[in-house]
């Protein structure tokens, strides 16, 4: 069983920065794909950014293309979201969450993921 606890959220103007940090415990880390995905009210959840396990591989929603940035620190089963220029339509929970596969890519679909953590709350104003 792998635990996530996602950091980093909070309240920023529009073309600011946050960078977003995802504990993982529980698990050997290097056996999980990794994503970010968000959810703001009303709204269904959405795919953000994906690593593979070795890091080869990233993938990216287009609206975040060029914004975010994700990496992960295996040595410290840690996996970051840098985003940048961020928009007010930006504002949701982001959660990581972790897909166990032996594969090396990025997964980008909901139903692909195991494990989930809880969310931190990203809100950008204008």
């Amino acid at each position: 069983q792998v635990q996530l606890v996602e950091s980093g959220g909070g309240l920023v103007q529009a073309g600011g920065s946050l960078r977003l940090s995802c504990a993982a415990s529980g698990g050997t880390f290097r056996n999980y794909a990794m994503g970010w995905f968000r959810q703001a009210p009303g709204k269904a959840r959405e795919f953000v950014a994906a690593i593979s396990r070795t890091g080869d591989s990233t993938a990216y929603a287009d609206s975040m293309k060029g914004r975010f940035t994700i990496s992960r620190d295996n040595a410290k089963n840690m996996v970051y979201l840098q985003m940048n220029s961020l928009k007010p339509e930006d504002t949701a929970v982001y959660r990581c969450a972790a897909d166990f596969g032996y594969h090396n890519y990025a997964p980008s679909y909901v139903n692909e993921y195991d494990y989930w953590g809880q969310g931190t709350q990203v809100t950008v104003s204008s």
